[in-house]
Order: structure tokens, then sequence, then C-alpha cells
């Protein structure tokens, strides 16, 4: 007699993306929630923290009084309302919205947040991917509620955790569940299978398919092609005739709603970096105090990273960016892996040494690469001390 092997069915794919709403705009309103409902830009400087007044009030600065060369790094939604949104010039955004209130940038508190909310999802699964300070991709595919049930769950979790909204997606897959999160923002949930995507996928812009970027996007309208329902429609031979064959195919995938790519739950670090953009060209020797002390901070900084993150780093390395927008990096590579800020702050110190210092900079950075785990790693760092070599 014989026997036929049974098969498991294969499950299909439930894969969710998770976005923090108006992410650092949020985590300061939980500080000042006399804000909320208010527009709201985070971008200053510390000489724009609120001032606490006399009677417990507090006075905060505004957009039109800003006076310098930053970006704007986040925005609440009624500030978007006014077209003020992330990467924009704080000049420009001043010139929308005079009266919005500007805050600044308190990446430690966001920082404290993200962990909180991915800490809260994983105790609902492991399968997550981490996709930065405020995302997240998450399988759902084996867990045994349905997905709705699943996805107000997740919410409820960060919203205990952190006292924040998110938007979810879920899709059969990455690219999809990325659009889809954007959707029904803020503290939306969007789902999303196959036979959906002709109706709510192809009407959207082809700049809402995560990899097409503006270069693409500007090439893409020569041809035509503006939402990717068009892109879907497009004729292969003439997406490779102008973007090459990899790239072609990717967008003829893409816009089919087609990714296999796995959720991915851990990944080693190539780097650990910090930069700063100043507010202000700095000349190296005018303003050799002011530089000395930004790039022992970001020495510091980047040390504190690796230790956090249980890391030791090899190759030391920096990044100068120039008046005329020149781009110049050195690196050196020390004999064992560090940790140990007085270290790095020697080691990019050296690095900066073979770098001629004639035009004033705009951007500072420091960084180590070639990771290795540190199994003794600290929590404490105490920052190194000294000039910078020039």
């Amino acid at each position: 007699m014989r026997y036929r092997r049974s098969v498991m069915p294969t499950l299909p794919r439930r894969i969710a993306h998770l976005d923090m709403d108006a992410f650092y705009a949020s985590v300061e309103l939980l500080r000042y929630p006399e804000l909320r409902g208010l527009p709201v830009v985070i971008g200053g400087r510390g000489i724009h923290q609120p001032e606490l007044l006399t009677d417990g009030s507090r006075r905060f600065a505004r957009l039109r009084d800003y006076v310098g060369r930053g970006v704007i790094t986040t925005s609440t939604y009624e500030a978007r309302a006014l077209g003020v949104f992330s990467a924009m010039g704080v000049m420009k955004a001043a010139k929308l919205a005079p009266e919005a209130i500007l805050l600044p940038v308190d990446f430690d508190a966001y920082r404290h947040y993200s962990r909180l909310f991915k800490a809260a999802v994983r105790a609902i699964t492991p399968q997550v991917e981490d996709r930065g300070i405020d995302e997240i991709y998450i399988d759902l595919t084996n867990l045994p509620d349905d997905t709705p049930t699943l996805a107000r769950r997740i919410k409820q979790a960060v919203k205990d955790a952190t006292g924040l909204s998110c938007s979810i997606g879920i899709s059969p897959n990455k690219l999809l569940s990325k659009i889809c999160s954007d959707l029904e923002k803020p503290d939306g949930i969007t789902l999303l299978d196959e036979g959906d995507i002709a109706r709510r996928i192809w009407p959207l812009p082809v700049r809402k398919i995560n990899g097409i970027g503006p270069k693409a996007g500007e090439k893409l309208a020569a041809l035509g092609i503006a939402t990717i329902g068009q892109l879907a429609d497009a004729e292969p031979a003439l997406l490779q005739e102008h973007f090459g064959r990899s790239y072609a195919e990717w967008l003829h995938q893409a816009a089919h709603g087609i990714d296999e790519r796995p959720v991915v739950t851990y990944s080693e670090p190539k780097s650990i970096s910090r930069e700063t953009t100043f507010e202000r060209d700095l000349h190296a020797r005018r303003d050799r105090a002011l530089l000395s002390e930004i790039f022992t901070r970001l020495c510091t900084g980047v040390a504190n990273d690796l230790r956090r993150k249980g890391y030791l780093g090899r190759t030391i390395g920096i990044k100068l960016r120039f008046e005329d927008f020149r781009i110049m990096t050195r690196d050196l590579t020390l004999p064992e892996p560090t940790a140990d800020p007085v270290v790095i702050r020697r080691a990019a110190g050296e690095c900066l040494r073979r770098v001629p210092l004639e035009k004033k900079l705009r951007l500072l950075g420091v960084r180590a690469s070639a990771l290795s785990p540190d199994s003794a790693s600290q929590e404490a760092v105490e920052s190194p001390q000294g000039e910078l070599p020039l």
C-alpha cells in the first residue's frame, strides 16, 4: 500500500509596515501638550528652547524669528497643511508659516521613544525588521489572529508604550505595505490584497513607490508616465531603453505589486556615524575653538553609539563638505578595534591633518566602520578633550 506524503499549504504572506505619525513632532507634543492642534516645526537650535515664565506658562519661538541656513526636520500635520514639510529650508518655511511654533531637535528623546515602540511590537512578535527611527516592517504571516485584529492590537501596544499614534499598512509584501501605511495617515489602518492593486495603487503617483526618486520620477514624467498604473502599462522595452535592464525590470515588477523580499529581523550595521551641517560656513582657523568643540562632540557621539549598540570600530573616518559643496573623506585603520572616544578622537584627528583646510566648511562628520561585536560593551562614555588638529 502506497502512502501519499501530505504537504502543508503555504500561508499567504501578511507583511505590515508601521510608520509613526509625525514622529519627532509627536514626541515634542507629549512634552508640550499646549501645542496640540497648532502648526509646529522641528528644526531649531538650542537657542529656540521654550522659555518657562514666572506664571508657569511657556514662551515659544516662532518660525518668523529664525535666521540661518537650517532645514526642517519634521512638522505637525497642521504645519504641513500650510506647505511646510521636512527637508525644506527653514527660511523658506518661515515665509509660508511665520507664526508656526519652532522647536529645537532632540534626538536623544526621539531615540528613546523609538526603542519603546519597537519593544512593544517585538513583545507581540519577534518578526520585526528595523528600518529607521520611526518605521518597521512586521511579518504577521504565522500569527493566529485575523489581520484587522492584529493591526489594532499592535497600534494599541504602541499607544500604551509611548502615548503616540502610528499608521499601519498590511499587504502581501513590503513594497505595497510601505505605500499603504501612508494612505490613511494619521492613526490609520490600510489593508490591501492583490485584487486591490488596480483600484488602490495604480491611480497613485509613481513617486509613491519607494525606490523611485526625483530623477527617475522626472524621466518617467518626460515619457508621459505619471501614475503607477501608467507605469504598469508601459512597454518593458521602453523602460529598458531609458533606465537600463535591471532597473527597468524592477520598475515593471514594482508597478504590478511584485516584491518577494523577506522581512529581515537582524542585520549587522556596516558603519556608525555622526555628522552636522553648520548654520554658517566655519573657517578652520578663525573658528578653531568652535570646530574643536563640534569635532570632539561628534567623536564622543560615535563612541557612545558604538558602545550602546555593542560594537567596536577598526576604521575611523571623517567627512568634510566645503563652502563650494565639494566633499572630501579620509579614513584610518587602527591596529585594534575600539569604542574608546579618546582613541576615536585621535584617529579622526590624524585623518583631518591629511586634508588641506583652505576653504570654509559647511559640514563635518565622523564615522566608524569595519565593525565587530564587543562582548564587553559599556554604557557610559567619558568625553575626550583636545584641540582640533589644524
